[in-house]
């Protein structure tokens, strides 16, 4: 069942029930005062008729004969009953004379009134004592008109009217659930035409209806990054074939010569030099894909364990002093924590050493091997690290590009790079729940600020270990 149709079938049935409820609740009520009304009024008329039968001449019965006829309506098949009652024998004559029931003429001797209902029927009596001590039983019948009658029209109002709430509710319901939903077919129809060929197109906001409007506004969000990671993969894809082509291009380029005619020793072995260096790149290239694709999926965490940051920024910068001696790397540990425990967070060793490697390694290659400094620094709950190098510094027009794959600054022409290292060291932080920042001017250099939420340990874990 479609929605619009839930919400019909809802509205009409809601309605429904409270009208029905609403009417069945006026009518028991008028029904059970109908007959309390009725009995009440055939009580009156029984003791009007006991006061003008029996009440001191030329005064009381005179003044309710008077009152009976010009102020009491005559009820429907109206009859009175008078039995006059001394003992038990003359109920039971009355009862046989009259047809009424036994038990009821008891009722009202013993009580001095009562009611009673046969069929469509109703009877109310009194027992009336005159002035000479006499007992008499007075009796008034009538059919209730009201009930049979009037009650009946009511019903039948209110179930006319429950058809024609049916009627009314129903079209209602079925025009408001079509039409609210117009604007969210009017969103997916739109949705409908934009495809990879032309993913610019954006959902027109509608109207003045505020929650559609955020609906439009959030696909709008979402079409906007679905065009830029088109338009990145566009790049990956162009970028990655020039730079796989070039070192493949070499290598088939390097053996068609030497397969052209025979070589000297020496000759095949500048060409292999040249093949292997080739090689060696694209290896390198392989290699960081598959670490940038392996950091790219949040499940592909692997051994994460409590790991000193300034012991990993050691290590990293040791290993990198044996590839590039002629570093001018500089830690500053001037403002370390006296608690160790702030120096510590839930990480992956050698994945933080290639991040600290890759930053280190830019550092010092755009720098022509100036000085670097890498400052360590705690707070309450971050751990801080500050790479600052005097390099050659990133234009800003080219800063908002700096993380998307194979993508090099427009001055870094004279630099080997692959523009791969940037965007796996900012997955290797995202994973360990850190965030990576760069600011630079060119021709001054680069700041990268990298902080790591500490690891939630407690105050003994150092005793804990011991």
């Amino acid at each position: 069942m479609k929605t619009q149709t839930r919400i019909a079938v809802f509205l009409i049935t809601t309605n429904i029930l409270m009208l029905l409820l609403f009417g069945l609740a006026i009518y028991y009520f008028l029904y059970n005062y109908s007959y309390t009304d009725f009995y009440k009024r055939l009580e009156t008329r029984a003791s009007i008729t006991a006061e003008y039968n029996f009440g001191v001449k030329n005064k009381n019965s005179e003044s309710y004969k008077q009152i009976r006829k010009e102020i009491l309506e005559k009820l429907s098949e109206e009859k009175e009953y008078i039995f006059p009652v001394n003992n038990e024998k003359d109920i039971e004559k009355a009862s046989q004379k009259s047809g009424l029931p036994l038990g009821f003429l008891n009722d009202i001797f013993k009580n001095k009134k009562a009611n009673l209902q046969i069929d469509d029927t109703f009877f109310s009596g009194i027992r009336h004592q005159n002035t000479d001590a006499e007992e008499h039983l007075v009796i008034v019948s009538a059919k209730n008109y009201y009930a049979s009658n009037h009650l009946l029209f009511l019903r039948n109002i209110i179930l006319i009217a429950v058809l024609l709430v049916f009627v009314v509710v129903s079209y209602i319901s079925f025009y408001f659930s079509k039409h609210i939903f117009d604007p969210i077919k009017k969103i997916t129809d739109k949705v409908k035409e934009i495809s990879t060929d032309n993913i610019h197109l954006r959902i027109p906001e509608v109207g003045n209806d505020k929650e559609i409007n955020q609906l439009v506004i959030t696909l709008n969000d979402l079409l906007n990054r679905l065009e830029t990671a088109f338009e990145t993969q566009k790049n990956f894809v162009s970028n990655a074939s020039h730079e796989f082509g070039t070192p493949l291009t070499s290598i088939m380029g390097e053996a068609e010569v030497m397969l052209m005619k025979k070589r000297t020793v020496e000759e095949y072995e500048i060409s292999l030099q040249s093949i292997l260096s080739q090689a060696e790149r694209l290896n390198e290239i392989t290699q960081s894909l598959l670490y940038l694709s392996y950091t790219g999926y949040a499940n592909k965490k692997g051994l994460f364990e409590i790991t000193r940051v300034d012991e990993a920024l050691m290590h990293t910068k040791e290993m990198y002093d044996k590839v590039n001696p002629k570093n001018h790397i500089q830690l500053d540990f001037s403002l370390l924590p006296e608690n160790p425990l702030k120096l510590k967070i839930i990480g992956n060793k050698q994945l933080l050493y290639l991040a600290f490697s890759n930053i280190l390694s830019n550092a010092c290659k755009y720098s022509n091997n100036k000085p670097v400094t890498v400052s360590l620094a705690s707070t309450e709950g971050q751990l801080v690290i500050m790479v600052k190098d005097q390099g050659i510094g990133i234009p800003e027009e080219d800063l908002k590009f700096i993380f998307d794959p194979f993508f090099r600054a427009s001055n870094t022409a004279h630099f080997d790079g692959h523009g791969i290292g940037l965007p796996l060291t900012r997955n290797i932080i995202k994973m360990h729940e850190g965030q990576l920042g760069i600011s630079s001017k060119e021709g001054e250099g680069t700041v990268v600020k990298i902080t790591f939420p500490l690891a939630n340990l407690p105050l003994n874990y150092g005793l804990m270990k011991s």
